[in-house]
């Protein structure tokens, strides 16, 4: 079936062949170990994205994107997700980082470190899908969906790398299902390409046992792929809204 919103729809088919859009059979190195983890590296060394599967944990392991000033050297930012984080928002993030790499090997711009897209970029998406919007006084902002169930954050003063600039989740908000991770120096053109994907009102494929438990009663089924059985609910239409589109 297909299902709306996003942020309540479940990991999905979350492999590293389905969340990395990378040109491997070109320049892209990709190693997946036995035991399920997984890495990918670009061809000048600095950019770099794996896979951590932990079936056994509730949030199923963690995705990390890095990148570094110099081969192997410090990272200059991070991007952490769960592995229970829509596929869907991984592929976007990653195909926007492949542009950027693009962008800036083709150019003498630097924007995977030097990004000049202003926040306003990032609200953007969640403004036009109704999310809501609260400035706190500790130098924060929150941007809740319709339903209350996913959220993203923005410390907007901060001036330092500790903590997150950006923070992400779906579910309730005291025991989110997943949650995303923007670390400080992040190109904000890469958070955009996140709440685009988050707020898109494009469904995505689900089975039932995709769908976390405890939000599935929220959740707008768009189509079904079999045939419904005699005496099912009715289908509930998603809502009404354009299909998602890049940020740039």
């Amino acid at each position: 079936m297909k299902v709306l919103p996003r942020h309540l729809a479940g990991p999905g088919p979350a492999s590293p062949r389905t969340a990395w859009p990378f040109p491997f059979d070109k320049d892209w190195s990709i190693h997946q170990a036995e035991e399920g983890t997984a890495s990918a590296t670009s061809p000048c060394l600095r950019l770099w994205t794996s896979f951590d599967p932990q079936p056994d944990k509730p949030r199923k392991g963690t995705w990390t994107i890095g990148a570094n000033r110099v081969p192997f050297g410090q990272a200059a930012w991070q991007i952490t997700f769960d592995a229970s984080t829509p596929v869907e928002l991984l592929h976007d993030v990653h195909a926007e980082l492949l542009d950027l790499y693009l962008e800036d090997r083709h150019s003498d711009r630097d924007r995977l470190y030097e990004d000049a897209t202003a926040p306003h970029e990032a609200y953007a998406p969640l403004f036009a899908r109704g999310w809501s919007h609260d400035v706190k006084t500790d130098g924060t902002q929150i941007f809740l969906a319709p339903d209350g169930l996913g959220g993203v954050r923005h410390r907007y003063t901060t001036t330092g790398s500790d903590g997150p600039t950006w923070t992400a989740w779906g579910g309730y908000p005291s025991e989110p299902y997943w949650q995303a991770r923007f670390s400080f120096g992040t190109p904000t053109t890469l958070v955009a390409a996140f709440t685009a994907s988050l707020s898109s009102t494009e469904p995505v494929h689900r089975t039932a046992r995709d769908v976390p438990f405890h939000t599935r009663n929220r959740l707008y089924i768009a189509a079904a792929t079999v045939e419904k059985p005699p005496g099912s609910s009715p289908i509930v239409p998603p809502p009404a809204g354009p299909g998602p589109g890049r940020t740039r």
